[in-house]
């Protein structure tokens, strides 16, 4: 079993650590407008998905169907959660004998028997979305295309610019990225899967970070966001998740074996480290 101390060390300051990296090398520099203007059509000026309804849908509002069902499925089974308790006791009840004839019973002992899980995953999507609404407004950073480095009207302001701790800082919704956020918050599953010691865990965390920067580096595409965008919104969702888990599961249900463990902070560095050299 690993110690306290790599354990915090892995979920906690290789992710600040992340966020420094992400800070001095995007926020402080050049580099996301860079990385945005290889993507203008340089005859128009213009980010040529910009308009494209076909990758609109493909990319932005169908990939919203998984993290969407997932929240979902997650409360309907903690609410079906309390319903079999009852019906246990009365195994004579007519509905009773009608849901095991059903076979429905076996989903609803399934759910009875993960419930902590769900509503687990219940809470950590709440909290993630909150995180990242919260930052969204009292950041009031605008998105790429609406500002006037590219054709929009509203001028371009780093996030610690307009930072506001307690009331709005504007109409802009820009930062972190919303649509990254919403790959990441199945982050849930990953913790839910290491709670049970699920033998492919890992393979699960790795496709998790995967869709989360697909997610947002197809709005980058778009010109919607810039690329750190997607980093930080990857940055709070795993701090916020990985805090929700431990408040559900404790430190030592969510340490994994010495041997199999890939901190999830650098998994996104090595990203980071892609993209850049790309």
């Amino acid at each position: 079993m690993p110690s306290r101390a790599a354990f915090y060390r892995n979920n906690l300051l290789l992710p600040l650590l992340l966020a420094a990296i992400v800070f001095m090398a995007f926020d402080l520099t050049e580099l996301d407008r860079w990385i945005s203007n290889l993507l203008l059509d340089p005859a128009t000026g213009q980010f040529p998905l910009l308009h494209n309804p076909w990758f609109e849908k493909v990319t932005h509002k169908w990939p919203r169907i998984l993290p969407d069902w997932t929240g979902e499925l997650a409360v309907i089974g903690s609410l079906l959660s309390f319903i079999w308790p009852r019906l246990a006791k009365r195994p004579q009840l007519g509905l009773t004998r009608l849901l095991e004839q059903a076979r429905i019973a076996p989903v609803l002992r399934f759910t009875t028997r993960h419930r902590r899980d769900l509503l687990f995953v219940v809470v950590a999507f709440a909290l993630s979305t909150t995180v990242i609404h919260y930052l969204k407004s009292h950041t009031s950073v605008y998105c790429p295309v609406e500002t006037t480095l590219y054709g929009g009207t509203q001028a371009r302001v780093e996030w610690f610019e307009n930072f506001s701790l307690w009331s709005k800082a504007g109409d802009g919704r820009c930062w972190p990225g919303g649509h990254a956020s919403s790959g990441f918050t199945l982050l849930a599953l990953y913790f839910v899967a290491l709670r049970h010691r699920w033998a492919h865990a890992r393979t699960l965390l790795v496709a998790i970070l995967l869709i989360g920067l697909v997610y947002g580096t197809t709005r980058v595409l778009q010109g919607w966001h810039y690329m750190s965008h997607t980093f930080w919104a990857g940055i709070f969702v795993w701090l916020t998740t990985w805090i929700t888990a431990l408040f559900f599961y404790g430190r030592v249900a969510l340490q994994v074996p010495e041997s199999s463990q890939v901190p999830a902070p650098a998994l996104v560095g090595a990203a980071l480290c892609r993209d850049r050299a790309a």
